[in-house]
């Protein structure tokens, strides 16, 4: 059918939309931009139609220039050994399966050796190769236990590679004020603008790094804002001002006393009676002098022997204003009398030199050798073992935790596991070991595991023995590894990788007594095997960083 209307040129605007529009009515209608009516319209449609699909497809708007990344900083340290970034690449790309059960085979465990290498890679300032920054940043994300060594390491640019990732975000929460470097020591003008005008993470970051530097220029910058800051605000700083502790803080932490909020007084009495000479200090000894003294009338078990010396206790009646301004709580946590609560804090709080004088001159170890009358023994060393861990005082810690062969498995005072960790990490690397090492070899392993957190690694020699002497025993009872998987795990990482060659005795199956578990020479000797390779392993390591490894904190 022919039409007879009349053509119309199409508008040269309107791009898709105008062919579209062409296509529908007919080109004997409406020509395609740029041609008239003729047989070969309908081509030149198609071919028009073609080069704005391609433009649709391929064109951009023009736009202003995104402003170009600043490029990365500098970083200053020297690079880490060819054989120690080729390990480092192995120990990024390991990623742990999913359980397979109680076994676990003879291959080591890449991963918890990666917060190692990360330790002994810091400890020698060198700093990684830019390629392996993003799986750094991605194991770091899935594992919050290694973000403070992996960041370190990471260096200053991995803070620049976490502002264009949102994924790697967690690193600028975990850096001191985002990222952010505090002002250098000499510019005050930049130092007070920061802390009067920057975001609050930022004024952290300044006052930590301050405080470690000039402890008393960083409290004074805290005291021209102290009366306006937010009450969680005041809690934040005030808990800054534990480094680097001194009796010079003694005038600002009393006026703290009389904070509005309970946690701020609690936390700058806490600060307070770390100072054994503080006013606080003198204050809760006289206290606590009071409700403890020597009792020379309690009978002796054998008769015709004078009176055995005890200690008797009377604890407070009542919590007053002033007890209250010093830090003492008045409400007891559900399940304790508020009298033992109350001497608790007070005992807690006292310097521990107040009770040799108050007690007849005696060592802390005599003091804790007395009886204690009426089933107060368990509080009053409770309270003393808090106050040896505040006041870190070894004298006290060695008395409380006693011989590590004692029946008691610790002494009168160390009523857990936990505070006997506690008690261990005031004495120093060796003597820790040492006490350890006893405890193992008169309690075993059964206890062990959270003491041996506390120890120095690599394990001292003794303690390392005294690991593997009672592996071997528990191996000869013929029980599965798995209930030692723990210490295991521990003996994997801490071990000092010497000691590999005395474990060559274990790697084969065992001769199973008749009570044993069925199989356990086998899973023994699987566990064994697995823990030789990764001391080997440890030493190759280190050796590719190039050093013996120095002790660190587990």
């Amino acid at each position: 059918m022919t039409r007879t209307s009349a053509p119309v040129d199409a508008p040269v605007t309107g791009g898709w939309e105008g062919l579209v529009t062409t296509a529908l009515l007919g080109t004997d209608r409406r020509t395609p931009p740029g041609t008239t009516p003729r047989r070969d319209a309908p081509v030149a449609l198609l071919d028009a139609a073609a080069v704005e699909t391609v433009r649709r497809r391929a064109g951009l708007r023009p736009a202003r220039a995104a402003q170009r990344p600043r490029p990365a900083p500098e970083d200053e340290r020297p690079p880490l050994p060819a054989a120690a970034a080729r390990r480092l690449a192995m120990l990024l790309a390991d990623r742990p399966g999913a359980s397979g059960g109680g076994r676990r085979g003879t291959a080591p465990d890449l991963m918890e050796l990666l917060p190692q290498w990360l330790a002994a890679a810091n400890a020698r300032g060198f700093a990684p190769p830019p390629q392996v920054l993003p799986a750094l940043l991605d194991a770091a994300r899935g594992r919050t236990d290694l973000r403070p060594a992996a960041l370190e390491f990471a260096g200053p640019r991995a803070l620049w590679l976490a502002r264009l990732n949102p994924e790697w975000r967690f690193a600028l929460r975990a850096a001191p004020g985002g990222g952010a470097a505090p002002p250098p020591a000499a510019d005050d003008d930049r130092t007070r603008q920061v802390w009067q005008e920057g975001l609050f993470a930022e004024r952290v970051a300044l006052l930590s790094a301050l405080r470690s530097r000039e402890p008393a220029a960083a409290r004074e910058l805290l005291a021209t804002t102290w009366a306006t800051e937010r009450a969680e605000d005041r809690l934040m700083f005030l808990d800054s001002l534990r480094t680097g502790l001194s009796p010079d803080d003694e005038p600002f932490l009393e006026q703290a006393l009389s904070d509005r909020s309970r946690n701020v007084r609690a936390t700058a009495a806490e600060l307070l009676s770390a100072l054994p000479g503080s006013a606080l200090a003198a204050r809760m000894a006289v206290r606590a002098a009071a409700c403890v003294a020597i009792d020379h009338t309690r009978s002796s078990r054998t008769a015709g022997t004078p009176p055995t010396p005890s200690i008797a206790v009377e604890a407070p009646h009542e919590c007053d204003a002033e007890m209250e301004r010093d830090g003492v709580v008045p409400k007891a946590p559900a399940g304790r009398g508020e009298r033992s609560w109350w001497f608790g804090q007070l005992v807690e709080a006292a310097p521990l030199g107040t009770w040799s004088r108050r007690l007849g001159g005696r060592t802390p170890r005599e003091i804790v050798a007395l009886p204690v009358a009426d089933d107060w023994q368990s509080e009053l060393h409770a309270a003393w073992c808090r106050a040896a861990v505040r006041q870190q005082d070894a004298e006290w810690s060695r008395a409380l935790l006693g011989e590590p062969s004692a029946p008691e498995a610790g002494g009168p005072g160390a009523v857990s596991l936990a505070e006997r960790a506690k008690l261990l990490g005031t004495l120093g690397a060796a003597e820790r070991a040492e006490w350890v090492a006893g405890f193992i070899a008169t309690h075993g392993l059964s206890e062990a595991f959270q003491l041996l957190g506390v120890c120095a690694v690599p394990w001292a020699p003794p303690l390392g023995r005294a690991v593997v002497d009672a592996l071997n025993i528990a191996r000869d009872a013929g029980s599965y590894p798995w209930s030692f998987s723990g210490v295991m795990g521990l003996a994997e990482r801490c071990l000092d990788p010497s000691e590999s060659g005395r474990l060559d005795a274990l790697l084969a199956v065992p001769d199973e007594p008749e009570d044993a578990s069925p199989g356990a020479g086998g899973y023994w000797a699987e566990a064994f095997q697995r823990l030789v390779t990764t001391l080997r392993l440890r030493a190759a390591m280190i050796e590719e960083l190039g050093g013996p490894e120095s002790g660190t904190p587990a």
